[in-house]
């Protein structure tokens, strides 16, 4: 809709994970790293979590799209299935043909022969679960057999589980204690701090193709951090909406106002949803103010 009025190529703040968009900075950076240097190491189990919108699938994404031409990966976005089902979902993304009436220990066995065929020809296997805190106890207990799955050498299924802090309460849990033992590597997304939020959103715009020097005022910018708490899906759904109302208003420039409205428009942001829209509004310009003059202060003594 606004594309052509701020002179973009493309949508720059969409929800849809989007790898071009990837934001390689700050904590972000850290675990696609951390992914990587676990990947190469071979380590059986890999653990990533991080709260809501913090971007956990966008970096799955990002990872597999790095790993090099000799692994095989398996990806399965949504874990809430029962043990025999996620291992016929895992042989469908290997290729290996199965009957939907095989028995778990059919498939697995099958899975096991395929992995080792694979090992032999010198690929390695990497499987990535999304939403992982939504796996059930059985389920973890099955991921667990097959990281069993190995040649005297290494590991022939490497595992990624991707998912919110409840993921870690459920590992917690003693009758899959084996399992947390496993996880080698483990890293914790964290929110965008203020300056990550600036760069971020230059970042984007960039990529979308603006090319003036600033489409957002830094009043709007910082106000968009507070907000959004720094969770990047909530700060894409408030620049949207804050362009969208520029762009109606036949504004070159998002400033305070549009994203105060943009925030008004928008339900359970992590900072604001027990407070009132009237005090929110207030609270953020008295805020935003001071600080101004805070900076200015500073600037001039």
């Amino acid at each position: 809709m606004y594309k052509s009025h701020f002179g973009l190529h493309e949508t720059p703040f969409g929800i849809t994970p989007d790898t071009s968009f990837f934001f390689s900075f700050g904590s972000h950076l850290e675990a696609l790293n951390t992914l990587l240097v676990a990947a190469q190491s071979g380590e059986g189990f890999i653990k990533i979590t991080g709260e809501v919108g913090t971007g956990k699938t966008l970096l799955c994404r990002q990872f597999l799209k790095l790993l090099g031409g000799d692994f095989v990966t398996a990806y399965v976005p949504n874990p809430f299935l029962e043990p025999r089902t996620l291992l016929l979902v895992l042989a469908d993304d290997l290729g290996i043909p199965q009957e939907k009436s095989s028995e778990q220990h059919e498939v697995l066995k099958a899975i096991n022969l395929h992995l080792l065929q694979l090992a032999r020809s010198g690929k390695r296997v990497l499987l990535c679960i999304d939403e992982a805190q939504a796996l059930p106890i059985e389920t973890l207990e099955a991921i667990r057999l097959l990281s069993n799955l190995e040649t005297e050498k290494r590991k022939l299924l490497q595992i990624v589980l991707f998912g919110q802090p409840e993921l870690d309460r459920r590992l917690a849990r003693n009758e899959i204690r084996q399992l947390a033992q496993r996880i080698s590597f483990h890293y914790r997304l964290r929110p965008l701090t203020w300056d990550e939020t600036n760069f971020y959103i230059q970042h984007r715009l960039r990529v979308a193709g603006y090319s003036e020097i600033r489409l957002f005022t830094r009043g709007a910018i910082f106000v968009l951090w507070l907000a959004s708490a720094g969770v990047p899906r909530v700060l894409n759904i408030l620049a949207n909406k804050a362009m969208m109302l520029s762009y109606g208003a036949g504004r070159r420039m998002v400033g305070l106002m549009q994203v105060l409205a943009a925030i008004r428009d928008t339900e359970a942001l992590p900072l604001f949803k027990r407070v009132s829209l009237t005090f929110t509004a207030t609270a953020l310009l008295l805020l935003t103010g001071a600080l101004l003059t805070l900076s200015f202060s500073w600037m001039n003594s």
